[in-house]
């Protein structure tokens, strides 16, 4: 008697949590692709790094522009130097220098910073993309084991009274005990599928409020697996493959391995540039031609260093850059060949999970039907309990496998739009 309170006071306890979760905010799936879009660390640490080139190509603007620089210094010497020059003195100077010609590495430097900035901007797209396909799983994830909880639920229920029916045979003497006891023992095994289905909706709510940026797991969400499967057009392969941000990000590298290049062909260039210096002192005589005690001057500078001779280890670096830049090229095309075929596989498993929903949905209505004769013959006295036991097991497997592949489905449909660039 203990024991059947403790089942029951257990189905009161899920029934109430259940109810508790529907009185809480629902999230449709397209809030949860916001959410997750809005406060999800992934991303909030690409868009830093994005931050971060956009500085740096800011930074390598500025390197063509005239620079300058200012400095000032107190100067106080002690014998036997302040016999040759003034005991103190007070200092300061002002340069401004501007680089005419080196290499074309400025201009190339712009341009490589601007490329680090695309290609951050497709490493973020590409996060974008592997965020909004993990929230959508773990959404389709959280509605699967709500529709299991709720197939358990049910089951329990048919479990409830096949043991009722069988309680009244074994109190009249038509039955035996053990035919009770297997009832009883599948109760158990559905008490705690329940539980463990419960257990899994609570971890994947949490799964999911981790990817949408959330503290806690005190939400539910809305929507169902629906009937219909899902219907999606065959996209080119060609064109999918182009559409993906890891194309784009390695297009980029593949330019910026360029640009390299190209600032080490500027090291074996003549480099140019001029700067003006002004010179302010004060101290005692420290004017040389009248020993006045302030002295102003001016400098100006051109300076031309030409590269002669460094025995090929800059030609051999040109050489090296040009082979880091082919390996990325090739990586390139061996990226597009994997895409393609990560696409094709997309569409074929997308394709099997809507034939599995037809089979399932096959196979549910035969456990149905196979479960209601079992019911009928057994209310009429000539099947046994054990006979409408094992098509209620049926129908509950066949039940949780359409789950399974409606779940499956729509989570291949999103792979695949993830696949073909259209996510």
């Amino acid at each position: 008697m203990k024991r059947k309170q403790k089942k029951i006071f257990l189905l009161v306890l899920l029934i109430l949590a259940s109810g508790y979760i529907h009185a809480q905010q629902q999230l449709s799936l397209q809030e949860v692709k916001s959410r997750a879009l809005e406060n999800n660390k992934r991303l909030k640490k690409a868009q830093s790094d994005i931050n971060a080139s956009k500085a740096a190509n800011a930074s390598a603007k500025a390197a063509s522009k005239p620079t300058i620089d200012a400095s000032v210094f107190g100067l106080y010497l002690s014998d036997p130097f302040k016999t040759l020059l003034p005991e103190y003195s007070a200092n300061g100077s002002l340069a401004l220098t501007q680089v005419i010609y080196a290499g074309n590495k400025i201009q190339t430097a712009k341009k490589m910073a601007g490329s680090a900035v695309d290609l951050q901007t497709s490493q973020k797209e590409l996060t974008e993309d592997e965020v909004m396909l993990s929230a959508e799983t773990a959404f389709w994830q959280v509605v699967s084991l709500k529709e299991k909880t709720a197939l358990a639920q049910q089951y329990l229920k048919l479990l409830n009274a096949l043991k009722k029916d069988l309680q009244n045979s074994f109190d009249a003497g038509l039955i035996y005990k053990n035919d009770l006891l297997k009832v009883e023992v599948q109760e158990n095994q559905a008490i705690l599928d329940l539980t463990k289905a419960n257990d899994g909706l609570a971890m994947a709510k949490l799964n999911l409020a981790q990817i949408t940026g959330q503290y806690d797991a005190n939400f539910d969400i809305k929507g169902d697996l629906g009937d219909e499967a899902a219907l999606v057009r065959q996209s080119d392969i060609k064109t999918a493959v182009e559409r993906r941000p890891e194309i784009g990000m390695l297009n980029k590298a593949v330019e910026i391995q360029q640009y390299k290049g190209e600032l080490l062909q500027g090291d074996q260039k003549p480099t140019l540039a001029v700067s003006a210096n002004g010179l302010a002192s004060y101290g005692k005589k420290i004017n040389f031609s009248d020993g006045s005690d302030d002295m102003t001057a001016f400098v100006g500078l051109v300076t031309l260093a030409v590269p002669i001779l460094d025995w090929g280890a800059r030609k051999q670096k040109v050489k090296e850059q040009g082979f880091q830049t082919e390996a990325r090229k090739i990586e390139l095309e061996q990226t597009k060949e994997l895409l393609a075929i990560e696409i094709q596989n997309a569409w074929l498993m997308l394709s099997q999970s809507v034939i599995q929903i037809e089979l399932s949905k096959k196979s549910l209505q035969q456990s149905q039907e196979n479960l209601r004769l079992n019911q009928d013959r057994f209310d009429a006295g000539t099947v046994l309990g054990e006979d409408v036991l094992e098509a209620q097991v049926l129908w509950q497997k066949a039940y949780s496998d359409l789950i399974d592949a409606k779940t499956g489905c729509r989570t291949a449909e999103a792979a695949y739009k993830k696949a073909i660039g259209e996510y």
